[in-house]
């Protein structure tokens, strides 16, 4: 078994691999992170899930068709929303090498930019080859920091996130933008400009952090 085959059979889902690492103190010996890449939009909106009406229906279909490649590969599969407690998607994504600590706070991607959606992890208890993780975090050579001084309520310039200000505007008729486009923050990332994820994706992902999906 490779990562190639495992990238081959994510791609064909709609899904992509955005991080592969070898942990420590672990029980797998390889934990691959699988997000959506371009075309996990339209194999979502084409599922039964989508349209059934019940609950939660973007983890559900992630579960199912990630589910099916890591039964496939004789691995375990571990979701974001299983818990508590619950995995740590962060660590293991700041483990990865392909992940940085945004200057918004937010975790960025070296090719997904701010648009960062991980729908769940593939565990291997052998080591796959791996190629050499990415050193170069995309925020580096970005000093305008369009992620900060882009969004409409400055809900992301102090210590914390501003949650409140941002869930106002979001609900607010000027918020209309963010919420039928997606965060303008987020959208103003140079790398998540050409990651281009389609505009109906990141207004439901809007959605479902005002819990009205």
């Amino acid at each position: 078994m490779t990562l190639s085959e495992i990238e081959t059979a994510a791609h064909a889902s709609g899904m992509m691999i955005m991080g592969a690492f070898h942990p420590e103190n672990e029980t797998a010996g390889t934990i691959i992170l699988v997000g959506g890449d371009a075309g996990m939009w339209p194999a979502f909106t084409s599922s039964p899930e989508h349209s059934d009406g019940a609950d939660d229906p973007l983890d559900r279909w992630s579960k199912r068709v990630i589910g099916k490649i890591a039964t496939r590969h004789k691995a375990k599969c571990v979701f974001p929303s299983d818990g508590p407690p619950y995995a740590p998607f962060t660590r293991w994504s700041l483990e990865s090498g392909r992940f940085w600590q945004s200057p918004a706070g937010m975790l960025v991607h070296d090719t997904a930019g701010l648009m960062v959606s991980i729908r769940g992890a593939i565990c291997l208890a052998e080591k796959l080859d791996l190629p050499p993780a990415v050193s170069a975090n995309p925020c580096d050579g970005c000093s305008d920091r369009p992620c900060i001084s882009s969004c409409p309520v400055d809900a992301l310039k102090g210590i914390e996130y501003d949650v409140a200000s941002c869930k106002d505007h979001l609900l607010s008729e000027e918020g209309a933008e963010c919420m039928t486009r997606g965060c303008i923050a987020r959208r103003a990332c140079p790398v998540s400009r050409a990651f281009n994820r389609a505009p109906d994706q990141t207004a439901f992902h809007m959605r479902a952090f005002l819990c009205i999906v």
